[in-house]
């Protein structure tokens, strides 16, 4: 069993910030996969569903970005899972928009739901980082992070969603650089 976080913020207000991309992540795998609709549990949303012979619990913690951790610690306590079962899908200042990349383990680097999720899961967790770019200069940074896509931007999204969701099988079975190319060959397209 995998349990794969999408970090953002809960509340129509947030729902196109960049920050909630990694909310946007799970709802397009969920709604590709016809995963069961969202229950409320461990202070977030939970949803069901199997990809080939892997069983995935998907949830979007309710907690706001920088109390994610908590969410993510009563799921793996319920299911007693390790925190290498873990998958966190969130956004990433240092990748280029629409980009995707992941790793397993590492820092924060600066972004508090990662933060939080390191202090009450730890850092072994599976990573897909989902770029959002960087806005130039660092007093620029939280109006960019907390401000919703620009209409511009919607197909580059709702195309970036689509490969992760249509490409998440790979991740499910474990193969990070297949995902990983693969998204990246539907977005040249």
């Amino acid at each position: 069993m995998q349990l794969w976080v999408g970090l953002g913020n809960p509340g129509p207000l947030y729902a196109m910030h960049r920050h909630n991309i990694g909310f946007m992540a799970i709802d397009a795998i969920a709604g590709v996969h016809g995963f069961s609709p969202p229950q409320k549990k461990f202070q977030g949303w939970l949803q069901e569903g199997r990809m080939g012979a892997e069983k995935l619990l998907l949830l979007k913690p309710a907690t706001f970005m920088n109390d994610s951790g908590r969410a993510v610690r009563a799921a793996l306590d319920f299911y007693k899972l390790g925190v290498e079962d873990v998958t966190l899908f969130y956004d990433e200042l240092d990748l280029a928009p629409f980009k995707v990349k992941v790793r397993r383990g590492g820092g924060a680097a600066g972004h508090n739901g990662v933060r939080s999720t390191i202090t009450h899961a730890g850092a072994d967790f599976r990573r897909v980082r989902l770029g959002i770019g960087h806005p130039g200069h660092k007093d620029r940074v939280t109006g960019h992070v907390l401000g919703n896509f620009a209409k511009a931007e919607i197909e580059d999204l709702s195309d970036l969603l689509g490969a992760v969701a249509a490409e998440a099988p790979w991740l499910a079975a474990g193969d990070d650089v297949r995902f990983m190319n693969d998204v990246a060959l539907r977005l040249q397209d």
